[in-house]
């Protein structure tokens, strides 16, 4: 079950077609959704969990927590609204597209993909584009 929690005045429309978005793309993982939380915070929020949980004094549009149990998916993930805006203006794309990408980034990482080396983040990013266009397919 994908959960979607929000700690300001954010909330996704169409939280279903998100929820079948993630969980097909579970599904082409080889994987299946158990409990699933995202949490759409504020920098400040996230900035917070980040010195806590990871001792990183930093500003990130992510932070995953991966409680998996083989090929199935539990988790929280937790995404800073106002990150994904400013990265947004960056990389020139709309809101949803940057958001969909951080959504099932860290949805990935749940998955067993890293980030960490060139090639583990190159790979990464051709994952995430083609999960994004699944988005755009009728679930």
């Amino acid at each position: 079950m994908v959960d979607f929690n929000y700690q300001f005045n954010f909330e996704l429309s169409k939280e279903l077609d998100y929820s079948k978005w993630l969980e097909a793309v579970a599904v082409s993982e080889q994987k299946s959704i158990g409990d699933l939380s995202y949490v759409f915070c504020t920098d400040d929020f996230l900035l917070e969990l980040n010195k806590k949980y990871l001792d990183h004094d930093t500003l990130t549009d992510i932070i995953t927590f991966d409680y998996c149990d083989d090929y199935l998916i539990h988790g929280e993930i937790y995404i800073s609204v106002d990150r994904v805006k400013d990265n947004a203006k960056d990389f020139n794309v709309t809101f949803n597209d940057e958001l969909l990408r951080v959504m099932v980034h860290g949805l990935l990482h749940l998955c067993g993909y890293g980030d960490k080396s060139d090639f583990e983040k190159s790979y990464m990013r051709s994952k995430e584009n083609e999960k994004i266009k699944m988005f755009h397919v009728k679930q």
